[in-house]
């Protein structure tokens, strides 16, 4: 992998035989500019750093993990593995591993099979420095819960599972999902969820560092609602044609909102890009 923004010297200069600086036989180059270069977790994991909490204390940073083809897909078949790569994965788990949260829409968790965030050994010190547990929780927003709670993200979770919904859910639902050990936290006045809400009443619980994954309807709630903070996206070298959808769906918004690139990288024509809300 190599970085392309920010630019450094390292990126744009070449010695006299043509070569990047930290190709081989080259000494030198910055961590990860040289070509075929594999990116330890640590190198990851300091790259994608939440930022550090202003004067008046953490507040909740609210990030979005997508993958996109160049058409625009961000699924094939349904899933986002087809158009994935094994970097990409790398990227996946070390955002989790950083977030406090990963808040995901039922229609993921029913479409991807979602399972329970693991404690993974490589960031047991990174987290408890930054006073985190051993792993993310997951959170489901739902509006129905209809969600199958014999499943091990409910059943087996390192943490236990949060679920997001409005203060109208069916009341039987809720008392099925409380009985699967999962906590309900209501995060809207009617059947569904407030994006707002939904930020604010993590932050209540101590969760400041949010991860999303989508799907599309929840990132594009997220967006019209101006809550998203950062968008980590990967454009996958893919041409898929077809009718999938959009990494954001739902309500549009009025003007659309400005991001500023932090950060870019690339490998085997895979962009792994980082923008921030400017």
């Amino acid at each position: 992998m190599r970085r392309l923004f920010p630019v450094t010297h390292q990126t744009v200069t070449t010695d006299s035989g043509g070569r990047p600086p930290g190709a081989p036989g080259e000494g030198g180059g910055d961590r990860g500019a040289a070509e075929g270069h594999e990116w330890s977790l640590d190198e990851l994991a300091d790259a994608y750093a939440y930022p550090e909490p202003g004067p008046g204390g953490p507040r909740p940073w609210l990030r979005a993990n997508m993958v996109s083809t160049l058409d625009g897909a961000a699924q094939h078949d349904g899933r986002s593995q087809p158009i994935s790569t094994p970097t990409d994965m790398r990227i996946f788990g070390t955002l989790r591993a950083l977030a406090d949260v990963v808040v995901v829409g039922a229609e993921t968790v029913r479409l991807e099979g979602y399972r329970p965030a693991r404690a993974r050994a490589e960031f047991a010190g990174r987290r408890e420095a930054a006073g985190q547990g051993p792993a993310p929780a997951v959170a489901v927003v739902t509006a129905r819960l209809d969600l199958d709670f014999s499943l091990p993200l409910f059943t087996s979770p390192l943490v236990p599972t949060l679920i997001l919904t409005g203060a109208a859910a069916a009341p039987d639902r809720v008392a099925a999902a409380e009985k699967a050990g999962a906590r309900v936290v209501i995060a809207g006045d009617g059947t569904g969820v407030e994006p707002e809400r939904a930020v604010q009443a993590l932050a209540e619980l101590g969760h400041t560092r949010l991860l999303t994954e989508g799907g599309p309807r929840l990132l594009g709630q997220f967006v019209a609602a101006e809550v998203l903070d950062e968008l980590c996206l990967t454009v996958s070298p893919m041409l898929t044609a077809g009718d999938a959808q959009r990494i954001a769906g739902g309500p549009s918004v009025a003007v659309p909102r400005r991001f500023a690139l932090v950060s870019l990288l690339e490998e085997e024509g895979f962009l792994f890009s980082r923008y921030r809300r400017a």
